[in-house]
């Protein structure tokens, strides 16, 4: 427990003390972001305003993360059980990798001057290597009971017996989970602290439930409602670091906006909830704690659909809350709300998880 607050607390105190160097950095070099034309008219005053700011959130994860395990490791001896883990290793390896790809592509675009950075191909190639690369290696690292980072079975709140992926769809699967969490992340990010404060929630949200899935190991504590999680401790950790540092950046980034994250931010908490979601055995849980984004995502899909199939606009624009905007409500009104509707989906999400817990320890 001590080691999740360590995380957490230096999660934010970097973040928050990182940004705004990162702002006046951003400012000298004229990394400012371009604003899509045919976006709402009140964003045209955003242009300019420095992006990248995810280059924080990312350094402040993984120096929360490995700050816990430094002074829980000074605090207890030198223990190998002490160390980082190989779920939490992988969690940020795959965050990290997906920042890389989001970076490049906002320094495309700022280099051109342009809304659009990689082209599609780019992107989602960028996207399949990290993902392939995660999906192997999450199969493997047993530890002493057996227990990999990652199962080949689909997961709710513990692994489906009655689907089970051999390795090479697993790895297809890890990919189709991958980008679309990082992608509907993206998505989502278009407000002043829009993203970064429903990350904020839905990391959150993970800490409790790797932290309980801790507790109530089945190598800990054999039992008909225990779980078969590698890790789940450190998962807690790298969730808490995240968590933080989400919360330390919206310092900056809440209305009006200092700093946007940019697709470096973005598709990194993307690729934290896919990671959390994947190693927690919670795949198709994670829907629920992470709906706000699910429904963000959905919004564009419909759209693009729509207009394919009969030439109109479902939205007056997408994604979702660009509709809300262009109905005339104003955009913290939009954001308040849909951080309520995210507060709500984790909430709805952490209380299906304790009743599953319940349901099968009875």
């Amino acid at each position: 427990m001590i080691s999740i607050l360590i995380a957490a607390a230096i999660g934010l105190l970097v973040s928050i003390l990182l940004t705004p160097y990162l702002i006046r950095v951003f400012s000298r070099q004229g990394f400012g972001q371009e604003i899509r034309e045919e976006g709402p008219q009140g964003h045209k005053s955003k242009r300019g305003t420095p992006t990248m700011g995810g280059v924080a959130i990312i350094i402040a994860m993984v120096v929360g993360y490995f700050a816990a395990h430094l002074m829980n490791w000074i605090g207890s001896g030198s223990s190998a059980n002490d160390g980082p883990s190989a779920s939490g290793l992988l969690v940020l390896f795959l965050a990290v990798g997906l920042g890389v790809v989001g970076f490049l592509d906002d320094f495309i675009k700022i280099r051109k001057q342009r809304n659009l950075g990689l082209n599609k191909t780019a992107k989602l190639v960028g996207q399949l290597v990290v993902a392939v690369a995660f999906g192997i290696l999450a199969l493997q690292f047993a530890d002493r009971y057996g227990l990999t980072p990652a199962s080949r079975n689909l997961s709710y709140v513990r692994d489906l017996a009655l689907i089970t992926f051999p390795a090479v769809i697993f790895v297809i699967f890890c990919y189709v989970v991958i980008s679309g969490w990082s992608n509907a992340v993206n998505f989502t990010d278009g407000l002043d602290g829009l993203a970064g404060g429903t990350s904020a929630m839905v990391l959150a949200t993970y800490v409790v439930i790797a932290f309980w899935q801790a507790r109530l190991s089945c190598v800990v504590t054999p039992q008909a409602a225990c779980y078969d999680v590698r890790d789940p401790l450190d998962l807690a950790v790298v969730a808490a670091a995240a968590a933080g540092a989400c919360v330390g950046f919206l310092w900056w980034n809440a209305a009006p906006a200092k700093i946007f994250m940019g697709d470096t931010g973005s598709l990194a908490l993307g690729g934290l909830v896919a990671g959390l979601s994947i190693t927690t055995r919670t795949e198709l849980l994670a829907i629920v704690i992470g709906g706000l984004f699910m429904v963000e995502m959905i919004s564009v899909v419909l759209q693009i659909a729509v207009f394919r199939t009969t030439r109109r606009r479902l939205f007056r624009m997408a994604p979702f809350h660009h509709h809300f905007e262009l109905a005339g409500w104003a955009e913290t009104t939009v954001i308040i709300r849909f951080w309520l509707l995210a507060a709500i989906c984790c909430m709805f999400g952490l209380g299906l998880f304790y009743s599953e817990q319940l349901g099968a320890g009875g």
